[in-house]
């Protein structure tokens, strides 16, 4: 985080896409802790949840994981949270406001200010704050907008990514294979090319 980095090094822009990578890998572990798939105990996948959602952006778990259950129990429909009838940015924007509060926006801010203190600004936004936003929009493209655009005839209401794992794994952790996640959620992202496969 404290690199003096040249804009001209192609590194930057790797170590940028490998952060957005990260960041989206890190909010699939806590969607797995929803769904009881880190560990076959209960309190570990809610402090991993709990974990994972605060360093994606101070989430509040308990709110993700009722909201998150609610779209498994209500897809598609009007009690799903994360369902719009509308284009990709109505849709994105309401899916975030869905979910972001005033103070993990707050906390979000003043964070971002106290780590000024080690941490170059340029290299905060670069190497934190853009590949966090990036990572959300990878999230909702592949893992929402995408699998539940559209009108569906399966009782999951949902469509699927074509089987290329190496595709799948690298736009959003295999949950590009949505139709399978919904028929078996109990399964864990590494898992899900499995269940493509089948």
């Amino acid at each position: 985080m404290c690199w003096h980095f040249s804009w001209s090094n192609p590194t930057v822009y790797f170590l940028v896409l490998l952060q957005i990578h990260l960041y989206t890998g890190l909010f699939i572990t806590a969607h797995d802790a929803m769904h009881g798939t880190v560990s076959p105990k209960p309190i570990i996948n809610k402090v991993v949840g709990q974990i994972c959602t605060l360093f994606y952006a101070a989430f509040w778990y308990p709110k993700l994981y009722t909201k998150h259950h609610l779209h498994h129990s209500h897809v598609h429909t009007e009690q799903d949270p994360d369902y719009h009838y509308g284009n990709f940015v109505s849709w994105y924007f309401r899916f975030i406001r869905n979910y972001l509060s005033v103070w993990q926006v707050v906390f979000m801010a003043i964070l971002f200010n106290v780590l000024k203190i080690w941490v170059p600004q340029q290299n905060l936004i670069l190497f934190w704050v853009l590949p966090s936003l990036l990572s959300t929009l990878q999230l909702f493209y592949f893992g929402t907008y995408l699998p539940h655009k559209g009108e569906h005839d399966n009782r999951h209401q949902s469509s699927t990514q074509r089987k290329n794992h190496l595709f799948a794994f690298f736009t959003c952790y295999f949950f590009g294979y949505h139709y399978e996640h919904h028929d078996s959620p109990g399964t864990p992202w590494w898992l899900l090319w499995k269940m493509k496969k089948a």
